[in-house]
């Protein structure tokens, strides 16, 4: 872990001081580079980020969440995901306190910090798809339903799944989520992890690395 964070800190600060980038790359500009998604974010690349994902404070607290919550009703599910998109909008927020005030948070949080912008969001759920852990608050609290839970978890041990790069318009950055199934310390899917990675920045570093 510190080496990785080494590394992150000695990149981030080359490529600040050599200019590399010059600006957000388009989808074009990164294919006309050689730097795609799938380029970039290879089966290395994956194995390193499920290696910090994949540590005993994530996963013990993982599968206590689905001891804990056992098999919940759609009906109560749908209840607590309205609860967490309410209390974004207000001062009040338990459900979304009692998540990021956790150890597990905390631990991404520090990931996200020390990765200098390469991962702006990260967050892990549970075996029905709700948030565990997380770095920033998310849209909702309930995965399930959407592809990033349902190709990886609901896709059985091993499943990775890259979404589509979007443009995030607030920083310019073309930025990509990496989604697959976590596993306890046996090997058994206890849930999922989508680490959000700023392609921009990736592509940055793999042009100051010579890649």
């Amino acid at each position: 872990m510190k080496k990785m964070h080494s590394l992150f800190a000695a990149l981030g600060l080359a490529c600040a001081v050599s200019g590399v980038g010059g600006g957000p790359a388009s989808a074009e500009q990164m294919k006309f580079m050689g730097l795609t998604a799938e380029q970039m974010i290879d089966a290395a690349f994956i194995e390193e980020v499920r290696g910090w994902i994949e540590v005993p404070v994530v996963q013990i607290a993982i599968v206590s969440q689905n001891a804990r919550r056992g098999d919940l009703p759609q009906s109560e599910i749908d209840r607590l995901d309205e609860q967490w998109r309410a209390e974004r909008g207000t001062d009040d927020q338990p459900l979304i306190t009692s998540v990021l005030s956790n150890p597990v948070s905390s631990y991404l949080t520090r990931i996200q910090a020390n990765s200098l912008g390469l991962y702006p969001e990260i967050f892990v759920t549970d075996s029905q798809g709700l948030n565990v852990g997380q770095s920033v608050i998310t849209g909702d609290y309930w995965q399930g339903d959407e592809a990033k839970f349902q190709k990886t978890y609901g896709a059985g041990a091993g499943a990775v799944f890259l979404d589509e790069p979007e443009l995030n318009e607030d920083t310019k950055s073309w930025r990509s989520q990496l989604n697959f199934t976590v596993h306890d310390a046996d090997g058994a899917p206890i849930g999922h992890a989508t680490v959000e990675v700023n392609l921009t920045e990736l592509a940055r570093r793999h042009r100051f690395m010579g890649n």
